[in-house]
């Protein structure tokens, strides 16, 4: 046992005196490699990132992540090279052994353009093994966009150990690009290599098939002329899909801010034209919420908007029974003189908010419920146009219950079908009228909340909506909500359609000139209201 035991030792402590003088010869090239930023030339700098990035060094992610974000340090003279970690403090690059400072005359690296997509690439397959998917998923869409081919043993061994659907897929895109690059890779290579590239299916593997030289063989020019056809419809489509999406983003904003204006126009007659300063009343009210929150209540920011929404309906509706009682009523029967009053009275609104707040636009932010955006397909949709499309079909859904239901809704439309006929059966018409625009104004104001996520909050982001508002009330029918909905939509819809081809002044010339000759035909618009809804 003693000499079983004697020759295990022997042939340990052999073991560790080969490792130990191995070690030189690993380290030697490596610190070669690191030694090379120190050259101050960029053919260099590509060399060194290129090796390092290939050595599997543990130090090759901290180096080239300081090179990107030009905390690599170089000593010129002593050929030393050091990284300056975002805390402070300074290692040396190749042997990771803190440094109390940096010598005097260490600067750092110096990158170009090329460079910088190298050291992407580079940190692109670095990440390939993380142990986050999503990070493997962006290494891999890295290295899809760069197409190094240095980097791909370290693709292939990545796919073959990656279990994750989407990073297994996003690396066999990467690889597949590497492929199509790489000028010695076979036919049944680059044949399999379209193949990928085709199922991605985006404007980058479009790009990167159409670079595809001519001198390729038959079955490979074949292939990814077929490929190229079938992005091109497929991204056609996802093109009209994304304009459709578009238009109904729109067509919810125009709705939103025209359904209060179809409240009041089709009960009351009245031309308004003070209903956009409504709106621009509504989003000052979430700025001074938002501004109340961020200085005494910080933690409740993600609920500002829930704050903002009541308070904003009860102030712009309070104004607009105020402007109802104060200046509306006396000018009933006399459209040409509401119009003037209620366009002195927006001069005026506005005014008095540049008085309060100043002339030049304030800050409303997004709660992080409404920040950031998703992909669905070839398309991306955010976060605050979507959760706006949801919040306007629930305001419509609430009004639509609220005139059904409600003793208020009972009047306002046996106000809207026979104001005198009302009067005669004991209805307040004077009250209904106050509470109407009332009603109209608030939901004008709630408009302007949502408005706040996604325009500038300025004394005029009113008169950007209000002529729209009203075009979809008189498009859609005076007085129906209904006809409201299907107009702002159909709007927004033909507006986002038109905007590639006419452009977005041409667009909006386009659409006036078609809705003056849709009223030529129907005067009462899509949905006219019946009976005694034509009296006057």
């Amino acid at each position: 046992m003693p000499v079983e035991i004697l020759n295990r030792l022997r042939t340990v402590a052999l073991a560790v005196v080969l490792i130990l003088l191995a070690l030189p010869a690993f380290a030697g090239p490596f610190e070669d490699s690191v030694a090379k930023f120190a050259n101050d030339d960029f053919s260099d700098t590509a060399d060194a990132v290129a090796e390092i990035a290939a050595s599997g060094n543990p130090l090759a992610y901290p180096i080239i992540s300081a090179l990107q974000d030009e905390r690599l340090m170089a000593d010129s003279d002593s050929k030393k090279v050091y990284i300056k970690q975002p805390d402070g403090k300074i290692i040396d690059a190749a042997t990771g052994a803190p440094v109390d400072a940096l010598p005097p005359g260490a600067d750092a690296v110096r990158l170009n353009n090329k460079l910088r997509r190298n050291v992407e690439a580079a940190l692109g397959g670095l990440t390939l093994l993380a142990p986050d998917p999503a990070a493997r998923v962006a290494a891999a869409q890295s290295v899809f966009k760069s197409h190094d081919e240095a980097l791909l043993p370290v693709v292939e061994g990545a796919l073959a150990k990656e279990t994750n659907k989407a990073a297994k897929a996003a690396l066999s895109e990467a690889r597949a690009a590497i492929l199509l690059s790489k000028s010695d890779a076979t036919e049944a290579e680059k044949l399999e290599a379209i193949a990928a590239v085709r199922s991605r299916g985006d404007q980058d593997a479009l790009a990167m098939l159409s670079d595809i030289g001519s001198d390729q063989p038959p079955a490979v020019a074949k292939a990814a002329a077929s490929a190229i056809a079938s992005i091109q419809d497929t991204l056609a489509v996802w093109s009209t899909v994304q304009n459709a999406w578009y238009g109904l983003s729109l067509g919810s904003v125009l709705l939103l801010a025209a359904i209060g204006l179809a409240i009041t126009f089709g009960v009351m007659g009245v031309i308004n034209m003070a209903h956009g300063e409504m709106v621009m009343l509504g989003a000052y009210t979430t700025f001074v919420v938002q501004e109340t929150i961020r200085t005494h209540y910080p933690a409740l920011f993600d609920y500002s908007l829930f704050i903002a929404v009541p308070l904003a309906f009860l102030v712009a509706g309070a104004i607009g029974v105020v402007i109802e009682r104060s200046i509306i009523r006396f000018l009933y029967g006399r459209p040409l003189e509401t119009l003037l009053a209620t366009w002195g009275l927006s001069l005026v609104l506005q005014q008095a908010v540049r008085t309060m707040f100043g002339p030049t636009n304030r800050e409303v932010g997004n709660p992080s419920w409404m920040s950031g955006a998703f992909q669905l397909g070839q398309m991306t949709i955010t976060y605050n146009r979507l959760w706006i499309l949801v919040f306007t079909l629930a305001v419509f859904a609430i009004l639509l219950l609220m005139l059904r239901f409600t003793a208020l809704g009972l009047e306002m439309r046996a106000v809207t079908q026979n104001r005198r006929m009302a009067a005669s059966m004991g209805i307040a018409t004077s009250r209904v009228d106050a509470l109407t625009f009332g009603l109209g104004s608030g939901i004008a104001g709630i408009a302007g909340v949502a408005l706040s996520q996604i325009d500038n909050v300025s004394p005029n982001l009113g008169q950007s909506y209000i002529i729209d508002s009203f075009m979809v009330v008189v498009f859609g029918g005076v007085g129906n909500l209904w006809g409201t909905l299907v107009g702002a939509f159909s709007l927004g819809i033909a507006n986002k359609f038109l905007e590639p081809v006419a452009g977005a002044v041409l667009g909006k010339i386009a659409i006036l000139v078609l809705i003056i000759l849709f009223i030529q035909k129907r005067p009462r618009g899509l949905f006219a209201l019946k009976g005694r809804a034509v009296e006057a």
